[in-house]
């Protein structure tokens, strides 16, 4: 995958059609998981997240990707800010919304509504303020779909370490989004 990347940054759009029968899959896994977590009535359906994520990525030609964690990596960023503009244009207030706070008791397994998807991504800027590689390891795994190990290896740290740094930033994030002490446990 990554040759195919640098094949296709330099232009070989042959390299792009085989790229996109790689990563296709997996693209629907991740976007498929975001959009579960919608609520119901949701007008985000899976293929426009794998669509609009995939033009996205796409244009990012002048990217040097170093290898498939890292072009995931991207794809969960983008689609972070696919699902969070998606929200906050159905949330606004002329669109019948009106943001709330939720709170967040588990960040990889919570119900990500329109209110908490907002929220969340507001969380995540401050928290990348104070510590950017928590905010990342949140956004790999929320909106990435990431496990701790693959993480790991997009980093270069041991699984232990991203399931530490983890709690480290979940924590931080629950008494952001609810201003309660955070539940013990992993």
């Amino acid at each position: 995958m990554t040759l195919l990347l640098a094949r296709w940054r330099g232009g070989d759009d042959e390299a792009l059609d085989r790229l996109v029968a790689l990563i296709y899959h997996e693209l629907r896994r991740l976007a498929g998981r975001y959009v579960s977590r919608e609520s119901p009535g949701r007008t985000l359906q899976t293929h426009d997240l794998i669509h609009e994520a995939f033009l996205r990525l796409i244009g990012q030609r002048h990217v040097d990707w170093q290898n498939r964690a890292h072009f995931f990596g991207i794809a969960a960023q983008m689609m972070r800010r696919i699902l969070t503009d998606h929200a906050r244009r159905r949330s606004h207030v002329k669109h019948g919304g009106g943001l709330r706070l939720v709170a967040l008791d588990d960040v990889p397994d919570g119900s990500a509504h329109d209110a908490s998807i907002v929220a969340v991504d507001e969380a995540l800027v401050e928290l990348g303020a104070v510590n950017a590689e928590l905010a990342q390891i949140v956004e790999l795994r929320f909106f990435g779909g990431l496990e701790h190990d693959e993480i790991a290896a997009l980093l270069g740290v041991s699984n232990a370490t991203v399931r530490r740094r983890f709690r480290i930033a979940k924590a931080w994030l629950y008494r952001r989004l609810s201003g309660a002490e955070p539940p013990g446990g992993d």
